[in-house]
């Protein structure tokens, strides 16, 4: 299973603020549609990513005025992303390795969706499942 899957299961929508916007104005968008990062986007652009973690960091840094802050002042400038024929295990690594918990997906130069690490998780979990079932048959037929 990979990204392509992930994003057949869940949709490809994405949810975007604008750089000028307020970081306010992201908390509220994430919390209004209980999701945990936006995609920033500047003009026709992707611009970054902004999560919760980016919101928390920036007021425990900032203060109360963080809130009123542009988010391009406040979201990661480094973007990490995958395509949708890259393997969970791709998804992970880089995950890991950028110590980030969403991945923009990119096909042809374009955005196409967005994974998180509990998108990821969940559908590792489905296939160790799978291959479990189809070990505990393949055991039982055996004997």
């Amino acid at each position: 299973m990979g990204i392509q899957s992930i994003l057949d299961r869940k949709g490809a929508g994405v949810i975007t603020i604008r750089a000028t916007e307020t970081v306010k104005s992201a908390a509220d968008r994430m919390r209004a549609r209980s999701i945990a990062a936006l995609v920033v986007t500047s003009g026709d652009a992707i611009a970054g990513l902004i999560s919760e973690r980016d919101i928390v960091h920036a007021v425990s840094a900032h203060g109360e005025r963080a809130l009123a802050m542009e988010v391009r002042d406040v979201a990661p400038q480094t973007i990490i992303t995958v395509a949708p024929g890259d393997t969970l295990k791709r998804a992970m690594s880089l995950m890991t390795s950028h110590r980030v918990r969403h991945l923009l997906v990119f096909a042809d130069g374009k955005l196409v969706g967005i994974v998180s690490i509990g998108d990821v998780v969940k559908h590792r979990l489905e296939d160790l499942e799978t291959e479990s079932n189809v070990l505990r048959d393949a055991y039982i037929a055996a004997h």
